[in-house]
């Protein structure tokens, strides 16, 4: 039993050594003293990473990332949403975000603790995502495909909903 121990944190140790790009990050869950770390939940993963905010004209579409979600996850696809207050439409509170994505919506995809996603105060996942040739958000809900590698494949402004054939297109390939 304490072979088996050691082994696997052996295993974790060198699969966080060998982790690189997008991946390398860890972020707090929503309402959570838990870090989620991309390398050991999403590699092998298809991403659809989203800036979300919860009083903004386009968080109804937590309803479409919910569906897409249900419909594809046996297949790979992992959604997480990074809640932002960079244009103003983020509470405070994580306990007010926390009701509107798990309460309102049903949210079971990861939703992450509130972050910067632009400009210089960026998390590192965005500073990584936009210096590896993503465009940086220009509002809330920007939708970012990610492929089984961890490689940035393409994005998708707020106006695209989640289940629009545009996204859903770019998305099946990749499963």
């Amino acid at each position: 039993m304490r072979i088996a121990l050691m082994l696997s944190l052996l295993v974790g140790s060198l699969a966080r050594a060998d982790c690189t790009g997008l991946l390398d990050y860890q972020h707090p869950l929503l309402r959570s003293d838990q870090r989620v770390s991309f390398c050991e939940r999403f590699t092998g993963k298809v991403l659809l990473v989203v800036n979300t905010a919860s009083r903004c004209g386009f968080t109804p579409q937590f309803e479409g990332l919910e569906a897409l979600y249900q419909t594809y996850r046996e297949q790979g696809l992992e959604i997480v949403g990074f809640p932002s207050n960079d244009f103003r439409q983020e509470y405070a509170a994580a306990e007010q975000t926390a009701k509107v994505c798990y309460v309102n919506y049903g949210v079971t995809f990861t939703m992450l603790e509130s972050s910067s996603v632009t400009g210089t105060e960026a998390n590192g996942f965005f500073r990584s995502l936009i210096g590896g040739g993503a465009a940086e958000p220009r509002w809330n809900f920007y939708k970012y495909l990610i492929d089984r590698n961890g490689q940035f494949v393409k994005s998708f402004p707020s106006q695209v909903r989640p289940t629009s054939p545009e996204l859903v297109e770019a998305l099946k390939p990749l499963l």
